[in-house]
C-alpha cells in the first residue's frame, strides 16, 4: 500500500448510523453484558431502559430533536452517562462543562452554545420554554455533541461533531484495535477524563461500542497520578486511554492485565514504548484534534520501533501542505462561529473543506512524525492550551502593566505553565495567592499559571517579550530561616517539581500551582526516601511544614538497631529430634495399628489375643486411656520447668518440645472445649479453680493458674513460652477469677489478668504489666480500653452436674465421628476387594480413592445432619454454658472447625456458600468464602460478599457461666480478611472492609475501610464497591464451568490421602502378620514413611498445578487462583495430617519446605507449614518461624489476587500467631513478638524488636 493510500481513506468510510444506532446493536447483542459499573452494574438492557427514560423525560419538559442540552454533572457517576446518552436519545446534542471549572466558564460555554436545559447533580431544569418540533431519534446529520477549546483570542471556540462523525470514530477504531482477539463483554475500559475533554468520548464507546464495561475512577484518585495504577489492577482494567505523561508514572507490573493502551494527547516517548508496549498487549499512539472527532490518525507502536502519529484511520485524508497536517473525508467537525468555520475549514484543492491543524509533520516509512506546534498552541497532561486564552487573562489582572505565559518543563520533566508579570506600580505590594484565585475564577485549573513578578520582562529587539530569556527555575526572594533538615530537603524537591520557590514553611504544594501530574511527580520522588509515602499523604499535608513533621514521623528510628547473631540450630538438636521422633510417632500410629488389628481379626485375617486388643482398645482409642496417656506422658517428659530464658534447641527446650509432640500425638487435645479440658490442664500441672469455662488448648507448661469461674473462648494460647531468635522464653500464665479472655488473643509469658478482668477477642497481652481487676483490655499489644463490662446476668447460673457427662459424651462422639466415615470408606475398599477377588494390598491400593471419596461423602453426610439437627431451637441471646443452647453452640463450632479441615475440597471453592447455605446460613449471591468459621443460622452474608481465610463470623461469647451469641451479618460487597473476626451481633455495612488480622468494629458505615485490634478507621482514597468485572464478580457461565472441572478435581486429594492411608495399613497388616504385637514397633516407622510420600505426593501436584510462583496479579476467575487451590488440596489433606502437624521445628520441615520451594536457610526453626506460594518465601539462616503464623504472600483484593514475595532474614524471628503481608522483610536479627501484623511492604530494619497489629516499634 502507497503512501498515499495510507493518508487518503475517506471511501472507507464506515457506513453511515448514530451513536444511538452503535448503543442498540451492542444492547441487542449483549443484553445482560455490564455496560457501566460505578459501584453499582448496569447492564446493556438496563442502560437502554434507563436511557428511554431519560429521554422521555426530556420530551415532557419541551425539549426537542436538535436542542442542546448542557452538562454538568460531577464525573464518574452513572447519572453522568445517563444524561449524556438520554440527550443523544432525545435528537439532542449535549455540551459538556467539568463540574470542576469555574462558574464564569460555564456561564460562557452554555452562553455560547445556546443551551435549551441543563443536566446537574440536582437533575434536570429546562431553559427555554416547550417549543414545536419532533421527538424523533436522531438523524446522522443531527449533532451530538459541541465542545469548547481554548481560544488563540482568549475566548473558547466551540465545536459540533455530528452522529455520522462520531459513529463513523467509534467504528473505524473498531477496524484499529485488537483485531485478533477483538474486544468485548470481556472487557473493561477505564474512563478516567474530563467529560469537557473530547478523549473522553473514546473512552465511553470503546466500551458501548463493543459490549465492554466502562468503569469510572473517582477524580481524586486520577488527580493522584501514581496511586492509579494498583487500583487499575484491583478492577480488572484491560483497556486503558491515557497521556503518555500518565502512563509514564505507572510502573509496567500495574498495567499487567491491561491488553489495550492507547495514548494521545501530546508527544509519546520512545521509552515509554519500549517500556510498555509488549507482544500480549497492544500500545497504540493517537493523533487528532476536537476538529476532526477525537483522532484522525493512529499507529501500533512496537519497542524499537519510530514512534508515529501513524496513517489516516478509515474515513479520514490527511494531507501536508508544506509541513502543516491537513484534514478531511468523514471526521471533520464545525465551529459554532461562522467566521472561524469559514477560515479553519477552508476549501483545499477539490476537498470542499479541510482542517488545518497547525502542527507540523513529516512523511516517513513508519507513519506521519510530528514536528510541533505552529502556533502557541500547546499541550499540557494531554489537553490542548492555546496560550491567547490565558495570556489574556493573566494581562488583565490587576496591576499588571506587561505579561507573558511560556511553557517551562521542570527537572522531574513536567510541562507546566508559567505566568511571568511587571507591575505598573513596582513599589505596591502585589498578591499572587489573590491573583491564581481570581484566574481559578475564570479559568480551568489546569490553564491557571505558576505567577512571577520581575521588574521588567526581557524583551527581544522587534519590541516582543524574550520568552527564551524568562528565568526558569524560579529565583527565591530570600532564603527562608528556620527550616529543618527535612523542609529543606523538601523545599528542594518543590522547587524541582514546580519550578516555584518555596518562600514559607507554610507554603501550600497547591497553593503554589501544583497540579495533579505535579503532585504524582512529587510523590514518585519523595518515596525514594520515604517509601511507604501516597499522594494522599500530600493532600492530607500540603502545607511544607506538615508535610516534613508527617515524614519525620515515618523516618524517625523508633530504636537503636542492637547487633545480634542469632546461631543456627545445630546438628546435635536435629539428631535429638529425630530420635525423640521414632516414639512419638509409633504413639500417633498406635491408635491406627489397635483399630486396624481390631477389624483383621474379626474379619479372621489375623489370630490376635482379645484380652490384649481389648487393653490396647482402652488405653490407645478411648478417652479415658487417652486423656491419661498424653498429659501424664508429656508431664513426664518435661519435667519441672521454671519461668526464665532458655537456649533454643538446649535441654529444656527439646523436652518442652517432646511433650508437645508427645500430648499431641496422644489424640488427648482433641477435647477442647468439653469438660474434660480443666481435667487435662490439671494433669499437666495447671491450677484450675471451679466452674471455669475453657473452649481452648491448655499450656503443656502446666505454668497457668484459672480462677474460679474464668472463662476462655476458642483459640486462646495460653502457651507460655515464645521463641525469640535463638531464646526461648518461658513464663508463668495467671488469669483470676470471673476474668473473660475474648477468642484468638494470645497471652504471653508473665500475663497476670486479675479478678473480672476482660480481655477481648483477638489481643495479645504481652506480659509487662498487669490487667487489673475488674479492667477491659483490647489490642495488639493490649492496653486498658475502660472497665470491664458484658452482656450477661451479674447472677452465675445454677450447677447442671449432668452437663458435664453431656459435654464429655460429645466430644467422645466427634472423636468418632471420623473413624465411623473411615470405617465406611475401608468397608468400600473391602467390598470391592472382595467382589473382583484380586490381591488384597493391590486391592487395597487400587480402590483406595474409591474409599476416599466414601469417606469424604460419609463426613459431609455426618457434619450436615449434626449441624442442621442441632441448629433447630438455637436463637439469639444470652443462656447457660451448661444448657442446651450452650451445647448445641459448642458442638455446632466444633464440628464446623473440623470440617475446615475434614472436608477442606468444599471450602475456599465455588460449591463453599452453598454449602454454607444448607447448613441454615443465608447466604447472598456471588459471595465468596473461604475456611471460615460461624454458627450458620445466625448468620447473613450479602450479595457479593468476600470472607478470606480463616475467618470467624459470629460463633459466640462466654463469661460467668453464660454464653451469648447475636444475629451477625456481613454487607453487600463487605471484605472480611484473613484471620479477621467478625463478632457476635456485628453488622459489617456494605463496601466496607476489615483487613487481615483486624476485627469489625460494633458500628460501621457503608464504605469503611477497618484494620487492626482495636479496630481503627483507614482513610479511603475512593469510596468504590467493586462489581461486574468479568473475571472477579460476574463471570461467563463458560468460566464457571472451567472453575467447576478444576474445583472437581479437587477430590483427587482425599483419594491420594486414601492411597496413603491405605499403604500404611496394608505395611501394619503385613507387620502384624510377621510380628503379631509387636508390630507396634514398627507402626511410628511406617508412618514417617507414608508422611515423606504424603510430602512427595504434595511436591508433584504443585509442581504440575502452578510450577514456580511469581509476583504477579490474577483475577479470582483465572487458572492460577484454582490450580493454586487445586495444589494446597494435597497440602491440607495429604502433607499436614500425615507430616506437617508432626514435625513442627525440626529438619525434615525445612527439607519439606525447600522441596515445595520454600528458600529455607541452615538451622531455621520453622513451626509452621502456612506459606502460600512457597517460592516467594524466604526464611534464612537460625530464623524462627512460630506456631500459627502465617508468611501470607497473596492478598485477595478487589478479587484480584496479588502477589509478592516476603522474607524473613538470618536470624529473625516471626513469632507465633503473626502475619507477614505480601512484600514485607523482616531484617537479620529483627524480632517482631506475637499477635502482629506486617502490612504489605512493611520493612523491618536489622536488629530491631517490633510487635503490634499493625507493628510497632517495642
Amino acid at each position: 500500500m502507497s503512501d498515499v493510500d495510507k493518508l487518503l481513506r475517506s471511501h472507507l468510510a464506515p457506513p453511515p448510523r448514530t451513536l444511538i444506532d452503535v448503543l442498540v446493536a451492542t444492547a441487542t447483542a449483549h443484553p445482560e453484558a455490564a455496560a457501566i459499573d460505578d459501584g453499582e452494574v448496569i447492564t446493556y438492557a438496563e442502560l437502554v431502559e434507563r436511557v428511554r427514560d431519560v429521554a422521555a423525560q426530556l420530551h415532557r419538559a419541551g425539549i426537542r430533536r436538535g436542542d442542546r442540552i448542557g452538562v454538568r454533572m460531577t464525573s464518574g457517576t452513572a447519572d453522568l452517562y445517563l444524561a449524556i446518552l438520554g440527550t443523544l436519545w432525545a435528537g439532542c446534542a449535549y455540551v459538556p462543562v467539568d463540574a470542576d471549572d469555574p462558574d464564569e466558564r460555564a456561564e460562557m460555554v452554555f452562553g455560547e452554545a445556546g443551551i435549551d436545559g441543563i443536566f446537574t447533580d440536582e437533575g434536570f431544569r429546562a431553559l427555554t420554554p416547550p417549543h414545536a418540533g419532533d421527538t424523533e431519534p436522531p438523524a446522522i446529520d443531527d449533532d451530538c455533541w459541541i465542545i469548547f477549546t481554548s481560544g488563540s483570542t482568549g475566548t473558547p471556540k466551540g465545536v459540533a461533531v455530528t452522529h455520522r462523525s462520531a459513529a463513523a470514530f467509534v467504528d473505524a477504531e473498531a477496524r484499529l484495535f485488537c483485531q485478533d482477539d477483538p474486544l468485548g463483554p470481556e472487557d473493561r475500559v477505564l474512563a478516567g477524563l474530563s467529560v469537557a475533554f473530547d478523549a473522553y468520548c473514546e473512552e465511553m464507546w470503546l466500551a458501548w461500542g463493543h459490549g465492554a464495561c466502562l468503569v469510572p475512577a473517582p477524580r481524586s484518585l486520577v488527580r493522584s497520578g501514581q496511586d492509579l495504577g494498583p487500583w487499575l489492577i484491583r478492577r480488572d482494567i484491560s483497556v486503558v486511554s491515557t497521556v503518555p505523561t500518565l502512563a509514564g508514572l505507572w510502573p509496567a507490573e500495574a498495567l499487567d492485565n491491561v491488553r489495550l493502551l492507547i495514548v494521545g494527547g501530546e508527544a509519546c516517548s520512545q521509552e515509554l514504548v519500549d517500556r510498555l508496549a509488549t507482544p500480549e498487549r497492544e500500545m497504540w499512539n493517537t493523533y487528532g484534534p476536537t476538529e476532526a472527532t477525537v483522532v484522525a490518525s493512529a499507529a501500533r507502536l512496537r519497542p524499537g520501533e519510530p514512534v508515529t502519529i501513524g496513517w489516516a484511520l478509515d474515513g479520514w485524508d490527511l494531507a501536508v501542505d508544506g509541513t502543516e497536517l491537513v484534514i478531511g473525508g468523514v471526521g471533520l467537525a464545525r465551529y459554532l462561529d461562522p467566521a472561524k468555520d469559514a477560515e479553519k475549514y477552508a476549501p483545499l484543492g477539490d476537498w470542499e473543506r479541510a482542517y488545518r491543524t497547525g502542527d507540523n509533520v513529516r512523511v516517513t516509512e513508519a507513519g506521519l512524525a510530528f514536528i510541533g506546534r505552529a502556533d502557541d498552541q500547546v499541550k499540557i497532561g494531554g489537553r490542548r492550551i492555546e496560550l491567547g486564552e490565558v495570556e489574556a487573562n493573566v494581562a488583565a489582572l490587576d496591576g499588571v502593566y506587561n505579561s507573558a505565559v511560556a511553557v517551562q518543563t521542570t527537572g522531574a520533566g513536567d510541562k507546566v505553565l508559567v505566568g511571568y508579570v511587571s507591575l505598573d506600580d513596582p513599589a505596591r505590594a502585589w498578591d499572587v495567592a489573590a491573583a491564581r484565585e481570581r484566574l481559578a475564577e475564570l479559568m480551568p485549573a489546569a490553564l491557571v499559571p505558576r505567577l512571577h513578578v520581575m521588574e521588567e520582562l526581557p524583551v527581544r529587539t522587534s519590541g516582543k517579550v524574550d520568552k527564551k530569556a524568562l528565568p526558569w527555575p524560579l529565583p527565591a526572594s530570600a532564603e527562608v530561616a528556620g527550616m529543618t533538615e527535612t523542609e529543606a530537603w523538601l523545599a528542594g524537591v518543590w522547587l524541582d517539581v514546580l519550578g516555584m520557590p518555596v518562600e514559607s514553611r507554610d507554603a501550600d504544594f497547591f497553593a503554589l500551582g501544583g497540579s495533579s501530574l505535579a503532585a504524582a511527580t512529587l510523590v514518585a520522588r519523595l518515596r525514594e526516601r520515604v517509601p511507604t509515602i501516597a499522594v494522599r499523604d500530600l493532600y492530607d499535608h500540603p502545607r511544607l511544614e506538615a508535610l516534613a513533621t508527617f515524614i519525620d514521623s515515618l523516618g524517625a528510628p523508633a530504636q537503636t538497631a542492637r547487633e545480634r547473631r542469632v546461631a543456627p540450630v545445630g546438628a546435635g538438636t536435629r539428631l535429638a529430634q529425630t530420635l525423640i521422633q521414632v516414639p512419638v510417632m509409633t504413639l500417633q500410629a498406635a491408635t491406627y495399628v489397635t483399630w486396624w488389628a481390631i477389624v483383621a481379626t474379626a474379619l479372621g485375617w489375623l489370630r490376635l489375643d482379645w484380652v490384649a486388643l481389648a487393653v490396647a482398645f482402652v488405653v490407645l482409642c478411648t478417652p479415658l486411656g487417652r486423656l491419661h496417656i498424653g498429659p501424664l506422658g508429656a508431664r513426664l517428659i518435661r519435667g519441672r520447668i521454671a519461668p526464665g530464658d532458655y537456649p533454643r534447641g538446649g535441654v529444656t527446650h527439646m523436652r518442652l518440645w517432646a511433650a508437645e509432640r508427645w500430648i499431641q500425638a496422644s489424640g488427648a487435645l482433641s477435647i477442647s472445649g468439653s469438660t474434660w479440658v480443666a481435667y487435662v490442664a490439671r494433669l499437666l500441672g495447671a491450677t484450675v479453680g471451679r466452674g471455669v469455662d475453657v473452649h481452648t488448648l491448655p499450656p503443656t507448661t502446666g505454668l497457668l493458674t484459672l480462677g474460679a469461674g474464668a472463662a476462655i473462648e476458642p483459640e486462646v494460647d495460653l502457651s507460655g513460652y515464645w521463641l525469640d531468635g535463638d531464646t526461648l522464653r518461658v513464663g508463668a500464665i495467671s488469669i483470676g477469677a470471673d476474668a473473660r479472655v475474648g477468642a484468638r488473643s494470645t497471652l504471653l509469658p508473665g500475663t497476670r489478668i486479675h479478678v473480672g478482668a476482660h480481655v477481648e477477642a483477638a489481643s495479645t497481652v504481652t506480659g509487662d504489666k498487669p490487667v487489673k481487676k475488674n479492667a477491659r483490655w483490647a489490642g495488639s499489644p493490649a492496653r486498658k480500653v475502660g472497665r470491664s463490662k458484658h452482656r450477661f446476668p451479674d447472677h452465675r447460673p445454677s450447677r447442671r452436674p449432668w452437663w458435664v457427662w453431656a459435654y464429655g459424651l460429645t466430644a467422645l462422639g466427634l472423636a468418632l465421628l471420623p473413624v465411623a466415615a473411615g470405617a465406611l470408606g475401608v468397608a468400600a475398599v473391602l467390598a470391592l476387594i472382595a467382589v473382583t477377588g484380586g490381591h488384597p494390598a493391590v486391592g487395597a491400593l487400587l480402590f483406595a480413592p474409591v474409599g476416599g471419596v466414601v469417606c469424604l461423602g460419609a463426613s459431609i453426610v455426618f457434619t450436615w445432619c449434626g449441624v442442621r439437627v442441632l441448629s433447630r431451637g438455637i436463637h439469639p441471646g444470652v443462656a447457660p454454658v451448661r444448657s442446651v443452647q450452650g451445647w448445641k453452640l459448642w458442638t455446632i463450632t466444633r464440628l464446623l472447625d473440623d470440617a475446615r479441615t475434614r472436608l477442606f475440597p468444599l471450602y475456599a471453592g465455588a460449591l463453599t456458600p452453598a454449602w454454607l447455605r444448607s447448613l441454615g446460613a443465608t447466604v447472598g449471591r456471588d459471595v465468596e468464602i473461604s475456611t471460615a468459621v460461624m454458627v450458620p443460622v445466625l448468620t447473613t452474608v450479602k450479595d457479593g460478599a468476600f470472607l478470606a481465610d480463616d475467618t470467624l463470623v459470629g460463633t459466640y461469647e462466654l463469661g460467668h457461666g453464660w454464653v451469648r451469641t447475636a444475629e451477625t451479618t456481613v454487607g453487600k460487597r463487605a471484605f472480611v480478611g484473613n484471620s479477621g473476626i467478625t463478632g457476635p451481633g456485628r453488622k459489617l455495612a456494605k463496601n466496607s472492609l476489615v483487613a487481615v488480622l483486624s476485627s469489625a468494629p460494633k458500628k460501621s458505615k457503608a464504605g469503611s475501610n477497618w484494620w487492626g485490634s482495636p479496630p481503627e478507621r483507614m482513610r479511603r482514597v475512593e469510596v468504590e464497591a467493586d462489581g461486574g468485572e468479568a473475571l472477579t464478580y460476574r463471570p461467563s457461565a463458560s468460566v464457571k464451568r472451567k472453575r467447576g472441572v478444576v474445583e472437581t478435581m479437587r477430590l483427587l486429594a482425599p483419594m491420594g490421602h486414601a492411597m496413603i492411608v491405605a499403604a500404611f495399613l496394608v505395611g501394619v497388616y503385613y507387620a502384624l502378620v510377621h510380628l503379631g504385637f509387636w508390630a507396634y514397633a514398627l507402626g511410628g516407622l511406617i508412618f514417617m514413611a507414608c508422611g515423606a510420600a504424603a510430602v512427595a505426593m504434595a511436591c508433584v501436584a504443585k509442581w504440575v498445578c502452578v510450577g514456580a510462583h511469581r509476583p504477579g496479579d490474577h483475577p479470582l476467575y483465572s487458572w492460577f487462583v484454582w490450580l493454586n487451590e487445586l495444589q494446597d488440596q494435597f497440602i491440607e489433606l495429604v502433607a499436614a495430617p500425615w507430616f506437617f502437624n508432626h514435625a513442627y521445628g525440626t529438619g525434615e520441615m525445612n527439607m519439606a519446605l525447600r522441596a515445595l520451594g520454600v528458600r529455607v536457610g541452615r538451622g531455621a526453626w520453622i513451626e509452621s507449614y502456612w506459606f502460600p506460594e512457597t517460592d516467594l518465601c524466604s526464611v534464612g539462616a537460625g530464623a524462627s518461624v512460630g506456631p500459627g503464623t502465617v508468611v501470607q504472600t497473596h492478598l485477595f483484593q478487589d478479587r484480584v489476587m496479588s502477589l509478592d514475595t516476603v522474607t524473613v532474614a538470618e536470624g529473625a524471628t516471626l513469632a507465633a500467631h503473626s502475619v507477614a503481608l505480601p512484600a514485607s522483610t523482616i531484617g537479620a536479627g529483627a524480632t517482631v513478638r506475637p499477635g502482629s501484623l506486617l502490612m504489605r511492604g512493611d520493612q523491618v530494619p536489622a536488629g530491631t524488636q517490633w510487635q503490634g497489629n499493625p507493628i510497632e516499634p517495642v
